[in-house]
């Protein structure tokens, strides 16, 4: 009993730490586990001001703060002064993108499949440069040139070849182009419908008499600040991230790269840079096979980079080369991300149950599959867990009810031994032995069960397609907590109804503590998406009818024996 005792006040302690950590981060203080605030400085537009040094490494927007510290150098890339620039939007079935000419970047990213939940009723944006605070853009350039010469980067004004407002057919191309230092760069990007992966090719024209040996970088530039919808009371990553076969997936937060302590792969001829963040992800693919230098980087005040570059290679005078590259900029499609590039589909990040939690979510897809709505594919699914431990959760209920039967026996034995633990242990050990007894009988086959749940916990955190899912009737979006707080209501209810299922405990102050658990609990999940208030209610369903039911079969077993 003494272990039970402390595995309770355990949970209840780290419930009451997440809780007052949550309220902390919050209120923008900073978590008791690491990590910064949702940032809420100003940021610089990308492409603003120009840098001196023709060879200052970031390809970026401004200088960088005083006091800041230098990003790592890629010689070559020079800063002009930003020129006037248009902006190019072009549509298709699941995109409205728009396009700078400065540079020929991809400056916003509207998903039109997706509904903005902090705004009802327009769009997901994903990609933006609205201003301080809110820079998220993808950009490439060419990098190389001669001291006092420069190639074109994302700051060179490009002008428009061709782009079709809106998609006809299968395919969409918005063609740039653009000539600096003696080198002419086509950028060619290609949408196709139904997808969320862009084609970008990049023709690159030596017009000098002379050889050149550029290289290409693919860039992807953000603020610091978590995404608007972002929730105080439980974590989600939001920063960089690169993908190598040798080194596997590997994030970093921003908080990391401003001091320094980002730890990725430097070097590698394979994988991805990308950036994460709840439920959507944006990242460059370069070509397999190509030796690139990746980066992250702090380029000004809470304005950040992930990059990588490669070397084209020397072309001759009058040649050219082709460079293609893949941009994917959308939801955290696991199928379609996996598709594209090896490791893409990483972005959902399941931690160290990812090896249960992949197979749960490829279940869950199957199940949706059939019954076409993910509210009842959770119950579903709930219902086939639980039905596959029926036999771990029966000796754990059998065992508690055996508890429960001795339970005025453990009063008796308390009254007679008062406050002699030694006596009274002693006691308690030999009615164990006496009645076949396992104190631990009912806690050990819920441990064994206890990483499957945190696992379904985390897929449906993580799942984008919870987003803007209905189930029935008040709930419209699995992935938002139940605007009428019913679901929150009745899993605290059911919680009750546990603790009065199971043998009370001896010590008061144990017991009190059981009945404060199903308040913090069921309090936490006012906060939480719906779709896991509606795992719990019914996980706590099921579990109150089989443990109903076996307690009856006890009942009729023990009248059994004693006609």
């Amino acid at each position: 009993m003494d272990i039970r005792r402390t595995v309770l006040w355990m949970i209840f302690s780290f419930s009451l730490l997440l809780l007052w950590n949550n309220w902390q981060v919050h209120n923008g203080k900073p978590s008791l586990f690491g990590g910064s605030p949702a940032t809420t400085q100003t940021a610089p537009k990308a492409g603003a001001a120009p840098v001196a040094d023709a060879n200052v490494s970031v390809p970026s927007a401004a200088p960088a703060a005083a006091g800041a510290k230098t990003p790592a150098k890629v010689p070559g890339i020079a800063q002009t002064a930003a020129s006037a620039s248009e902006k190019v939007t072009v549509k298709t079935d699941v995109y409205q993108l728009t396009f700078d000419t400065l540079g020929a970047q991809l400056v916003k990213a509207e998903l039109l499949k997706y509904k903005s939940q902090e705004h009802p009723g327009q769009v997901m944006v994903l990609l933006d440069d609205a201003g301080p605070g809110s820079t998220y853009v993808a950009q490439t350039g060419i990098v190389g040139a001669a001291p006092g010469q420069t190639y074109p980067t994302h700051l060179t004004p490009f002008h428009v070849v061709s782009a079709q407002p809106t998609l006809v057919g299968n395919q969409l191309k918005v063609v740039f182009e653009a000539e600096s230092g003696g080198v002419k760069v086509v950028k060619t990007y290609t949408l196709h419908k139904g997808r969320y992966d862009i084609d970008v090719q990049n023709d690159i024209y030596n017009l000098t008499g002379a050889p050149i040996d550029p290289s290409l970088y693919l860039q992807l530039t953000r603020d610091g600040s978590d995404p608007p919808s972002t929730s105080g009371f439980y974590h989600t990553f939001t920063g960089p991230a690169i993908y190598s076969s040798e080194d596997k997936f590997q994030k970093a937060t921003f908080s990391d790269i401003e001091k320094g302590k980002a730890s990725y792969i430097k070097q590698a001829n394979n994988g991805w840079v990308g950036m994460v963040q709840h439920y959507f992800a944006t990242a460059w693919v370069p070509p397999e096979g190509t030796v690139r230098h990746n980066e992250m980087l702090r380029l000004s005040n809470n304005l950040y980079a992930v990059r990588t570059v490669e070397s084209v290679g020397v072309i001759q005078p009058g040649a050219h080369k082709v460079i293609n590259s893949h941009l994917w900029t959308g939801p955290q499609d696991q199928k379609a991300m996996s598709a594209l590039a090896p490791g893409l589909d990483l972005v959902v990040d399941y931690g160290w149950l990812t090896i249960i939690a992949k197979p749960m979510f490829k279940f869950m897809t199957w199940l949706h599959a059939l019954l076409g709505n993910w509210g009842w594919t959770i119950v579903a699914l709930t219902l086939l867990i639980k039905a596959a431990f029926y036999p771990l959760s029966a000796a754990s209920y059998r065992s508690m009810a055996k508890m429960k039967l001795v339970a005025p026996r453990l009063k008796q034995l308390k009254e007679k031994f008062g406050d002699d633990k030694a006596k009274m242990n002693a006691a308690m050990m030999e009615m164990y032995k006496t009645e076949k007894i396992n104190p631990l009988g009912g806690c050990f086959p819920m441990v064994i069960q206890v990483p499957v749940f945190i696992s379904l916990y985390w897929v449906l955190l993580g799942s984008v397609e919870m987003r803007g899912a209905p189930w029935i009737f008040w709930i419209h979006d699995l992935s938002v907590r139940d605007p009428w707080f019913i679901l929150p209501a009745i899993m605290t209810a059911t919680m009750f109804l546990q603790v009065k299922l199971n043998p009370a405990p001896p010590d008061p102050m144990q017991a009190k503590l059981m009945l404060i658990m199903p308040l913090v609990f069921g309090g936490m999940m006012f906060f939480f998406p719906a779709g896991l208030a509606l795992y719990y209610c019914v996980n706590n369903a099921v579990s109150i009818a089989q443990q109903r039911y076996i307690m009856h079969r006890l009942d009729k077993e023990r009248a059994a024996v004693h006609r």
